[in-house]
């Protein structure tokens, strides 16, 4: 039977630790900043911030391309000789990533592509709900597996809340009203992905730590998500007591089992310091 390899992009925010465990593939997107070419992981999310700081700017994000994605499924099959591979893949609404896996996958036979319509966490859990599938099932064949991934790509939920409205004015996201006027009353936007678009579903006023907490409440008052995963994403900058009394938010609502991810470059372009994030995937 043939060996089945999951692969992503790096957009997927997925640990190093889960990785590492479950050999999953990742192909890294890019940041330029001052003109120069960073591959995502290999630019800190650090300075990422303190360009900003120093510029007023943010960088700008581009997609993994055609050519990078013909050398992740090469190295693929050479490493794993007659597998099987999955990629599980990032917005195709939002990036024109997938798109280029499209033309590299034209080359490759036993090779399937998912369009997770979702990003970061919302992206992680649809992988991890794969690795973990497999772990429990390695005989499951890769047409049952595809289908069950595919079954759950409608059901899994994206919320976040950008750290800083300077990232959102400055990646021109908001209007310069909009942005004033939300400053002033210290208005969040919680963000959302609906089919597979980057979406505004509702305002939040106050400070990071009551916010938060109320855009998970309101999370779990929207959507039955399966109690088994939560994922909590945020980007650097987030208080630790925030993410504690998250963590504990989440245990008193029943989930089993609560994952840290840490938005990398990429993300945090859009996300700014101190971002926080809610993923999981619906009964």
């Amino acid at each position: 039977m043939k060996r089945i390899i999951l692969s992503t992009e790096s957009g997927a925010d997925l640990p190093k630790d889960l990785v590492e465990k479950h050999q999953i593939q990742v192909v890294p997107m890019h940041v330029i900043m001052e003109g120069k070419d960073y591959l995502d992981g290999k630019l800190s999310v650090e300075e990422v911030f303190q360009f900003y700081d120093r510029s007023k700017t943010i960088p700008s994000t581009a997609a993994t391309n055609v050519h990078e994605y013909h050398d992740l499924f090469t190295n693929i099959r050479l490493k794993f000789p007659e597998s099987i591979i999955i990629h599980i893949g990032y917005t195709s609404k939002a990036s024109a990533s997938f798109q280029s896996a499209v033309i590299a996958a034209e080359d490759f036979d036993d090779l399937y592509l998912i369009d997770t319509l979702n990003v970061t966490g919302g992206l992680g859990a649809v992988v991890m709900y794969a690795a973990n599938l497999l772990e429990e099932e390695p005989e499951i064949s890769h047409e049952y597996l595809i289908e069950k991934i595919k079954s759950i790509v409608p059901k899994t939920r994206l919320a976040f809340l950008p750290g800083s409205l300077d990232f959102l004015k400055a990646g021109g996201r908001v209007s310069n009203l909009a942005y004033i006027g939300g400053a002033l009353l210290k208005i969040k936007p919680c963000i959302e992905l609906k089919e597979g678009k980057l979406v505004s579903t509702r305002k939040y006023r106050g400070k990071m730590d009551s916010v938060a907490e109320k855009l998970m409440n309101d999370y779990f008052n929207e959507y039955d998500i399966d109690r088994k995963q939560l994922y909590l994403i945020y980007s650097v900058g987030l208080d630790e007591r925030i993410k504690e009394r998250l963590e504990e938010v989440s245990k008193e609502n029943g989930f089993e089992n609560v994952k840290w991810m840490q938005a990398g470059a990429m993300i945090s372009t859009h996300a700014g310091p101190g971002g926080f994030g809610i993923a999981g995937i619906e009964r």
